[in-house]
């Protein structure tokens, strides 16, 4: 039995040239959802943020005065909300199209690895110690094959 597909919200802070469709973006939610199997109802939302939001994002909620790829914020729901929401994710499209440039990628790839790796943070996937991300990267690079991307690791 397929999961349902998930409810997705795209928003765009910056001009839209070079960043995939939402159909894209929920072609790889669903992907990582499915890979990491959850089959139950889920809701993202992501956001396309510039530089300047990016940094800023990254400094208020992680101290790190930088703008970086890609920021996941796990939903807090107050006991008793039973709704499939999982959480947002801001993804930085200046990091994302320099990122692909440096590491010789189709920027498309990085975009769905992106999505992919930002999706299973909203999941509860982690790599701050080895053996976690050691075992979030064999996710992410299964998940990535199933969509005929290359391993980003490699």
């Amino acid at each position: 039995m397929a999961a349902p597909a998930p409810l997705l919200s795209v928003s765009y802070a910056v001009p839209r040239g070079g960043i995939p469709a939402p159909a894209s973006f929920r072609q790889w939610v669903a992907a990582a959802l499915w890979g990491a199997r959850r089959r139950k109802p889920a809701e993202i939302g992501i956001r396309i943020v510039g530089a300047q939001e990016g940094q800023a994002l990254n400094r208020d909620y992680r101290g790190k005065d930088y703008a970086t790829n890609v920021l996941s914020f796990p939903a807090e729901l107050p006991p008793g909300v039973n709704v499939p929401l999982i959480g947002d994710l801001a993804i930085c499209a200046p990091v994302v199209a320099r990122e692909a440039i440096e590491q010789h990628k189709a920027p498309r790839d990085h975009w769905a690895h992106l999505t992919v790796h930002g999706t299973l943070h909203l999941l509860g996937y982690d790599h701050v110690e080895d053996a976690q991300a050691e075992a979030m990267e064999t996710l992410e690079t299964r998940i990535l094959a199933s969509l005929g991307i290359a391993d980003p690791y490699a």
